[in-house]
């Protein structure tokens, strides 16, 4: 793929909004929001020109951080698939079916490739490496089988393929978020403190673990809240921290009027991994910016997953701090939000500077 000598951004941006197909050899571009480059007759919606990045070739773009576009496929030539494509497929399909461990040197053996090629092919493709694919298909069986009523959490995670307890445990402190003991039992031996402040949207509840917080949500009245609060965690001991709490009360609602802090309270949430990603893109969402659901589903690489965006963004349970609502409709308009889009248009009035009224 060669630029002309002439080429000029410009000249390629205005190809680009044509999605021009005689554009198609001559370069990539890359979205900066997303992270995504693309062919120049990609078929998705235009990215604000601002984030736009050419390149020469899909080796650049790459080079450059950025991933392939699932839905115009630019590393795609005369009807292939980029480079190991069917191999990827078979070796997740060996993650997903692995009882236990398996090793990354046997999984690329399996399929042909060397070692490096399999780590290359799944950044690519999946943007994860195959160990984070693994732990990820480990943790999925895990919700599911302990779920089950018949079942216990020794028998679910030997038959998700955790190899022991500690290994469960280690990995349940940064994803599910409380004991998997605790979350079989919804909730039950935990101690969650909470406080409550004054805020422009009204009163806002804070709740923490020990791991960290728990819970952030909007509410016309402190009873209104802490009813939410019991609803959410109703087998769990509740106590009031209102000096204990200052210092994550003054995190949140700096959130609503102040920079993103460089700092950041570690957050204590039972979620699954995909809600994860979809949190994580929510949290790169510039302030006072939005993103429609379908470039949430680009950014963590699942296009088609757009419905699950969005169940996403409604098990949300961090008003503010995973910052879901930045998240708009395909047309831009503010779509449902848990604490009414009223909340939802005055927090992006307020991120973007704008003069609203407060609700104390």
């Amino acid at each position: 793929m060669q630029r002309p000598a002439e080429f000029d951004n410009e000249t390629a941006w205005q190809q680009v909004l044509a999605r021009d197909a005689n554009a198609e050899g001559q370069f990539v571009y890359g979205v900066q929001s997303t992270g995504i480059y693309c062919r120049p007759g990609c078929p998705s919606r235009h990215p604000a020109r601002q984030n736009v990045h050419f390149f020469a070739s899909c080796e650049e773009a790459e080079a450059a951080g950025f991933r392939a576009c699932l839905r115009c496929q630019p590393t795609r030539r005369n009807g292939r698939t980029g480079p190991h494509s069917d191999a990827i497929i078979r070796a997740t399909q060996i993650l997903r079916e692995a009882d236990g461990s398996v090793s990354l040197d046997s999984v690329a053996r399996s399929v042909g490739l060397s070692r490096f090629a399999l780590l290359r092919g799944f950044q690519r493709v999946l943007g994860v490496t195959p160990a984070q694919f693994a732990r990820a298909q480990r943790r999925e069986r895990f919700r599911q089988r302990v779920r089950e009523p018949a079942g216990s959490v020794t028998e679910a995670l030997y038959a998700a393929g955790f190899g022991s307890s500690s290994r469960l445990y280690q990995d349940s402190e940064s994803i599910f978020g409380m004991r998997p003991s605790a979350m079989k039992a919804h909730g039950a031996g935990e101690t969650i403190r909470w406080s409550t402040a004054a805020s422009p949207l009204g009163r806002v509840l804070v709740a923490a673990t020990d791991r960290g917080l728990c819970a952030v949500l909007f509410a016309d009245s402190d009873k209104q809240a802490e009813r939410e609060l019991q609803s959410r965690f109703a087998k769990a001991t509740l106590q009031r921290d209102d000096s204990g709490l200052g210092e994550a009360l003054r995190f949140v609602l700096a959130h609503l009027t102040e920079s993103a802090r460089a700092a950041s309270l570690p957050y204590d949430v039972r979620a699954t991994s995909f809600q994860h990603r979809v949190w994580e893109a929510l949290r790169a969402i510039p302030r006072g910016e939005t993103r429609t659901y379908s470039q949430i589903a680009q950014m963590i690489g699942a296009p088609k997953a757009v419905r699950a965006v969005g169940a996403a963004c409604g098990a949300n349970p961090l008003a503010v701090v995973v910052p879901c609502h930045r998240a708009v409709g395909a047309d831009g308009r503010l779509t449902g939000y848990r604490w009414g889009v009223d909340r939802k248009r005055r927090l992006l009035a307020m991120e973007r500077g704008e003069p609203t009224e407060e609700t104390n």
